[in-house]
């Protein structure tokens, strides 16, 4: 006896006989691509403090124009005499005359040249030495208390030893600057090598690190923030010292520039070379900065 027949509905038929049909097109439209507007609101958030920052420094800058032009304008004396001072328009007047004159961008020339022979090899010196007296104890017991003697000396009475112990101007100026700047990076690097956390140096010696490799995968970054701070003092008190010693012993330089305008009574132009020093001074730290950025980037806000 056949089994009976199951009996369909025609739709049902209909569907099963049909191949699946593709779906739907989504009934929301693509985003549409961000606009000017939305991209300069996102950047603006994004660098809201640095704006913020950036505005508060021109707006202080632009007041400290404005009180020293009034100051000038109306020769205030009020325990400290403004009437020989020379006003912001008179400086700008005499910027503008000695930009077209070769002499003075050679003394700017000359100055960061020698900023960059001393600091450079104060560099060189300090930051290996400081390493070095940080790890060995012996190492620092024998150098640490010749240099913490020399170290209160200022630069300015280093200028008639530097004379006598180099040949040239020249070279006691550079001589100057690298004593100058390397004080500074020496007990900041020290300082960098003392804070480091014990700890780690024990954990790497479990691991089976050898002395060159704790030395270089861990007291060196360990130490390489209070190294930048060092470099960056050290640079400030470079420019101090050269300064100082272009005053007394140098024939060309910003120091020089400064020095020939007060005994030339050029009042301007004596404004215009200590506005000069501190533009000089200011880029050459933000250049230390910027590279202490690259260095350590794990510190980068």
């Amino acid at each position: 006896m056949s089994s009976p027949a199951i009996l369909r509905h025609p739709e049902d038929t209909m569907q099963t006989a049909m191949p699946d049909a593709p779906p739907a097109p989504s009934a929301t439209p693509q985003s549409a691509p961000a606009s000017f507007g939305t991209l300069a609101l996102r950047w603006y958030r994004l660098n809201q403090g640095s704006l913020r920052a950036t505005a508060i420094g021109i707006a202080s800058l632009i007041a400290f124009l404005i009180v020293w032009h009034l100051l000038t304008t109306y020769r205030v004396v009020f325990f400290v005499r403004f009437t020989n001072v020379p006003s912001p328009l008179a400086v700008y007047a005499s910027f503008t005359k000695a930009i077209h004159d070769p002499k003075f961008l050679m003394h700017i020339l000359l100055s960061c040249r020698r900023i960059l022979m001393g600091f450079s090899l104060a560099a060189l010196v300090g930051v290996p030495l400081g390493l070095i007296m940080g790890r060995f104890k012996l190492i620092h017991e024998i150098i640490f208390p010749v240099a913490e003697v020399l170290r209160p000396i200022p630069a300015i009475a280093w200028v008639p030893m530097a004379i006598m112990l180099w040949p040239t101007n020249e070279q006691s100026i550079v001589y100057i600057t690298f004593l100058g700047s390397f004080f500074p990076i020496l007990v900041n690097t020290l300082h960098g090598m003392s804070l480091v956390d014990p700890v780690l140096v024990r954990a790497a010696q479990c691991l089976g690190a050898r002395e060159r490799s704790i030395f270089r995968e861990v007291y060196f970054p360990a130490s390489l923030p209070h190294i930048f701070t060092g470099l960056t003092v050290g640079m400030g008190v470079a420019w101090v010292s050269l300064i100082a010693a272009e005053m007394i012993s140098g024939q060309y330089g910003i120091g020089y520039f400064t020095w020939e305008a007060y005994s030339l009574v050029q009042y301007a132009d004596i404004a215009l070379g200590m506005i000069a020093i501190g533009v000089l001074g200011l880029g050459s730290s933000l250049l230390i900065r910027g590279a202490g950025q690259i260095v350590m980037p794990w510190r980068a806000k």
